[in-house]
Order: structure tokens, then sequence, then C-alpha cells
């Protein structure tokens, strides 16, 4: 394995005189294949040896030998240029890979940090440190990955290509005719090989027998592969509709068994069963008529029973849907296969008695907090299918049924068997379980992003703005629905990454610019919008993403207001200020309303968990900096300023401490909290007017004003006993 001074101390220099050399080659061995420049040539010795009148033994074998020499030629061109494919394919790769890894090393430089040969990372020298500053372990934790990401893909690069050319020269009588276009295709190449080994070893049975080395092994290869088309297409082919069901149910959970593994066995089948479930979302992505008959055979069979092979075992069987479900977690599964998956399943499940006691989903799963249920297990793949997840549940032909069954509380509905079931003590777990995979779904259709993905947000589209509006509007209608409910923390999220929208909504007929498409939130009442946030911000987690998001906003709202100012009067830009910050100070005086009654009225969560809320949420600060809707590019230090501020602001402005405080009043928890709101509606405005060059005596007038306008707001809302309910 690649070494990080292997990379950065690579030579590459023979390299290059290599695809030099074999350039030169293949192009004189291409001449000699077929007379290029004008000379005697394979070609012709073989049209020549083809159209002479043999006679005798010469007739058979002479012309035989003559026919497949001249053809050896072709074939030593074809073994010529793939070498050369492949020697092209990884210069460039290791040049890109150490090149890559040099930017990795100086910039962990600048953050005094040490990258070790294996790829780890490690504060530098503590005399540097004191002069420089102590990295974070978030700074050494991304370090690390970044470096351990380049070391991987580089020993990925040499494997693919000393495997390819050691395949090239195999043979010792004659040249190979398989060409070999890039070091994508020798991998390819490589892949459907493995998969067609695999698919043999599986043929034979017993494969609960398979010892942890061989598993491990097999799970190798589904990490290597998990990405490459080729290997996935081939290996769900090979192994059938059926045949993958039944063999991931033989692994998972044997027959006769209780399912009890040791803890180092169901670590190794917890990273298959991520890396199978990766390997056939990208087989269904495969646009084949295979591919198309293992996704109609595999949906057809999901309301069958999938017995024991004899022999081994009675029980219950599963149906093939308990056991597929667990194996669709992870991963882009293809988006027309999800809509007929879910639709078959739906029905299915609907035509089953409640709760019909069969062997739970649970025992083919050996992922950490993985649901037990199958369509549970289906939501979490809608979760990492933005495309998928809004069709099914808002836009497509079925969508009002499905939104009945799964998200609705009529007659029918999960939620009314959930409902039903609680009474008699069952199905509590079960319901968190799938509330959270629910969440996921529906972060997934309004995000636009899978649910857990990080980076740059997607700009809202008409059918997602659309969606988060029905949202806001059902639960904000029923805020029941969400008591106690798993689903808060993703409509915490959801309410984050559409904090523009909320905003825009709050704010009466002075618009603010939002990510995309506006969810047009103040179309659902004042009330309703309230009642939504109120029952939200009840959980820790969407309370600290809620306000996360808020500062960060309201603070890019002051800051464009003030860059623009040309033109505006001092009291106009404080007006304009005011009306900017107003409905983030009210989105703030909602979550401390929401925090007080969730501590003091509820006694649902304490006051820490609150506190570590924000802290969890503080990602939302720099995700929710809206690029698109700024009339100013606001990219680099801007970004950065703005969510490091808002961070602090909130850490600072919103986290308290009432565990040494037991006698004290609910109302003098509730005026704590909104003082804090008031303050960090200062902060927002002053650090925007100081970054836009305003004077200090200026910065702290502007920032006074808008603080007042909410304090007066907030006492307001208290005599008219408004804020969430």
């Amino acid at each position: 394995m690649l070494t990080v001074p292997d990379l950065l101390g690579l030579r590459l220099g023979k390299l290059t005189s290599a695809v030099d050399d074999w350039e030169a080659m293949a192009r004189r061995l291409n001449e000699l294949a077929t007379g290029g420049g004008g000379a005697d040539s394979a070609a012709l010795l073989k049209r020549t040896a083809e159209l002479a009148d043999w006679q005798g033994v010469n007739a058979t074998v002479g012309k035989a030998f003559v026919v497949k020499t001249a053809s050896e030629f072709d074939d030593a061109v074809t073994s010529a240029r793939s070498v050369l494919a492949v020697l092209q394919g990884a210069l460039k790769a290791l040049a890109r890979h150490k090149d890559e890894m040099e930017r990795v090393e100086a910039g962990a430089a600048k953050r005094n940090i040490r990258i070790t040969p294996a790829g780890g990372a490690e504060a530098r020298s503590p005399r540097d440190a004191a002069e420089d500053g102590v990295p974070t372990q978030a700074d050494l934790i991304a370090v690390m990955l970044d470096a351990t990401r380049v070391l991987r893909e580089a020993d990925e690069t040499d494997r693919i290509a000393e495997r390819a050319l050691r395949a090239l020269a195999r043979g010792k009588h004659d040249f190979s005719d398989v060409r070999v276009n890039s070091l994508d295709h020798a991998k390819d190449l490589q892949g459907r090989a493995d998969a067609d080994r695999w698919a043999k070893e599986i043929a034979k049975g017993d494969v609960a027998g398979w010892s942890d080395a061989k598993l491990k092994r097999f799970d190798d290869d589904l990490d290597r592969y998990r990405d490459t088309p080729a290997f996935a297409e081939r290996f769900a082919t090979e192994l059938g509709a059926e045949g993958t069901l039944r063999f991931w149910r033989d692994l998972a959970h044997p027959a006769g068994t209780l399912g009890a593994v040791d803890r180092e066995r169901a670590e190794i089948l917890g990273g298959v069963q991520e890396n199978l479930s990766l390997t056939l979302a990208a087989a269904t992505r495969v646009d084949s008529p295979v591919m198309d008959a293992w996704k109609k055979d595999l949906i057809e069979a999901g309301g069958q029973r999938l017995p024991a092979a004899p022999g081994t075992g009675g029980g219950t069987p599963p149906y093939a849907f308990d056991v597929m479900s667990t194996l669709m977690q992870k991963g882009k599964f293809d988006t027309k296969f999800l809509q007929g998956y879910g639709d078959a399943l739906l029905e299915h499940e609907k035509g089953l008695p409640p709760f019909e006691p069969r062997p739970s989903g649970a025992l083919f799963n050996h992922l950490p907090d993985a649901p037990g249920d199958a369509v549970s297990g289906f939501l979490e793949s809608l979760g990492h299918n933005p495309e998928a997840s809004l069709q099914f549940l808002h836009s497509g032909p079925d969508a009002k049924s499905h939104w009945d069954y799964l998200v609705g509380h009529g007659e029918g509905s999960r939620n009314s068997l959930y409902d039903a079931a609680k009474p008699l003590g069952i199905g509590g777990g079960a319901r968190d379980q799938y509330e959270t995979s629910l969440g996921h779904a529906l972060e997934s259709a309004a995000n636009q992003t899978p649910y857990d993905a990080d980076g740059l947000r997607k700009p809202h589209s008409d059918a997602s703005a659309s969606f988060v509006n029905r949202l806001v509007d059902y639960y904000g209608s029923n805020p029941e629905y969400l008591e106690d409910s798993k689903l808060r923390g993703s409509m915490g999220n959801i309410t984050a990454e559409y904090m523009r929208d909320f905003q825009d909504g709050m704010n009466g007929e002075r618009r603010i610019a939002t990510h995309g498409s506006n969810a047009d939130l103040g179309s659902v009442g004042g009330s309703t919008l309230r009642d939504f946030l109120g029952a939200v911000g009840k959980d820790p987690d969407a309370y600290g993403a809620i306000l996360n998001a808020q500062q960060s906003v309201t603070t890019d709202l002051v800051n464009q207001a003030l860059r623009d100012r040309e033109g505006m009067s001092d009291g106009m830009l404080a007006i304009d200020v005011k009306n900017l910050v107003s409905p983030g100070g009210q989105i703030a005086g909602v979550m401390a309303e929401a925090r007080t009654q969730a501590v003091y009225d509820d006694r649902i969560a304490r006051d820490a968990e609150f506190n570590e809320g924000i802290r969890t949420a503080d990602k939302w600060a720099g995700r929710v900096i809206d690029l698109g809707a700024n009339k100013f590019p606001v990219v680099g230090d801007v970004v950065s300023w703005i969510a490091e501020d808002a961070r602090e602001s909130v850490v600072e402005k919103y986290s308290q401490d009432s565990s040494g405080a037991a006698g004290q009043q609910r109302e003098d928890f509730l005026s704590d909290q909104l003082e804090g709101s008031s303050k960090a509606v200062f902060d927002a405005t002053h650090r925007a007017a100081i970054e836009q060059g305003y004077s200090e005596h200026k910065a702290t007038a502007l920032a006074d004003a808008a603080q007042k306008d909410i304090q007066v707001f907030y006492r307001l809302e208290t005599r008219s006993g408004g804020g969430a309910g």
C-alpha cells in the first residue's frame, strides 16, 4: 500500500518514457500489421496465404500456421495499444493524485497539522502551535479524510494498472486479443471478471459458512467496485433477482439460527450490507435489457415468501420485500425502479393483516440503527434519491395515495394503525423508526439533496417549494401530529434549508429573495406558520438547526442591505434594516417559547439538550448563505465571516443553564430567552455594518435600533399571548 511519502516523492519520468516508448512500439507494430508506409505487411502475408494453392500437408498445417502467425501481428498491435492506454491512464491519474496530496499537505501546514505516512493527521509541535494556533479536532479529521481518500484513490490506480498489465502479458506463446481502451475500461473488465468469480462462489451454496476472512475479501471487492456499473450489473444479473435475495437472506440470517453472531462477524456483515446496497443501487441505474428484467423480476417477487433451502431449518419465511428493503438503505437507486417497487410494496402491505407476525427485517439488518420493517427501509432509499422521493410523495401520478398512507392520519393510514396499537402497548419503537425514515424521505423531497449529503445546496424547484408549503400547512394546522414525534428533527432541517422562505412568509408584503422558487409560506397564514415552528422547535436538534440558519440568514440580509445603500438616507436605511431583522427576530421568539414549553411545561427535554442541539447543528450557519439570492456575489471570506459570526452569536446568546435555578419562574426563563434573541439581532446588525465600513458609532446606532424594535415586538407578543402554541 502506498504511503504519503511514496506519493509525494513519486517520480514519473520513467513512466513518461515508457509511454513514449510504447507509442513508438504501437506505431511500428501497426505498420508491420497493416503495411503502413508502403512496406510489406502481415495483412498482405495473410491474404497471400489464403489465396495460395497449398498442396498436401501444407494445405492444412502450413497454411494454418502462416495465417495464425499473420493474425498474431493484429493481436500484437491490440496488446501494444492496450499497454499504451493503461500506461497513459496511470501516468495521468498518478500525477493528479500527487498534485492533490501536495495541496492537502500545503493546506494542512497552514493549519499547523502534519500528515502521517499512513494518512493520519496530528498537530505539529507545541512550540509551533503556541505561535500559530492549535488545530481543532474538526480540522484534524478533515485533513485525515482528505489524505486517506487521496491515498486510497492512488492505491486503486496502482492496483488496476498492475493487474491490467499482468493480464496483457500473461500469454507465453501468443498475444492477447483483448483491447483495453483506458484505465477505466480496465477496471470495468476486471469488475466483470470479479463479479463472475463471486457469482460462481455464491452458486456453490453454504454462504453462511464462509469464513470471516473470505467474507472480508468479498466485502473488499464490493467496496472497490460499488461505484462501477460494469461490476454491479454483472453481479446482480448473474445472481438473478431471487438469487440476490436468497444470497443475502442466507448470509445475514442463516436458517435455523436465532440470528445472533459475534461482534466481529456482525461488523463485517454490516460492511457487506452497506456495500451490497450501494452495488445494487448502481446496478439499477444501468440501462440495459438484462437489468430491466432483473428489476421487473425483483418487484414481482416482492410479495412472495422466500423459503429456506430444504433441510436447513423451518420457521416462517420472510417476504422478499422484507429482505430487499434491508438492501436499499444506502446508495441512489433508479428513480423509475423506486416508483414501481414502492407501489408494489404499499399494495402488498395494505393487503396484510395489521402487524402480521413474520420474521422482522431486523433479522437481516446489520447496520446500526437501521429500520426493521420493509416500508421504512424503502423510505431510506427515497431519502437518498430526491427526484424519486418528490415524485413518490408529491408530484407523481399516485402521490396522493402515497401521502395519505404514509404521511396522513386518516383511516387506513400507517399512522392510524400505530395510533390503534398504542393503547395496547405495542408499536412504539417501530413507530419511532418509521418516523425517522419517513423524515429522511421528506427531507430529500423538500431539500432536493440526499438527506445526509453535505456541500452546496441546489436551488429549490417549483415542485419542492410547493411540497414545503404543503408540509407547513399540514403540520402547522395539526401541530399535535408532531407531538413527541421523530419527524421533528427532519422538519427542523427542512425549516433551516428554507429559512429565507420562512422569513419571507413572516415579512408581510416586504419580499425577501429565496433560493430558487419561493415556497410562499405567507399563504398558509401567520398562526399556522407559527404553530408549525413552535411544534418543531420543541425538539433540541431542530431548535439548533433553525436558530443557526435564522441567525446566518438575518446577518446575510442585513449585510446585503448595508452594501446596497446608494441613494438611501440614514432614516430609510434604519427602517430597511429593522424590516429585515424583524422576521428573524420573530422566529427566534417562537423558538424561545418552544424551548420554554419543552423544558417547563411538557418536560420532554432538558436545557442541556437544547444547548447541545445548538452546537451540533451549527453546519446550517454556513449552508444557508444563499449565493443565488444575493444581488452581489458572496464568496470566500464573506461567506466565512457570516457563518462563523452566526455560530458564535447563537452559542453565546441562546445557550442557557437553568440547572442551578430550579426555582426560576417560567416567565423569567422565557424572558431570558427573549433577551438573548434580541442581543443576537444586535450582533447580526452590528457585525454586518462594521464589515461594510460603517463607523463604530453608526454601526452601534443601527444595531441598537434593530434590537429595540424587536424588544418592543416581544413585549407586545407577551401581552397579547402570542408565541408558539
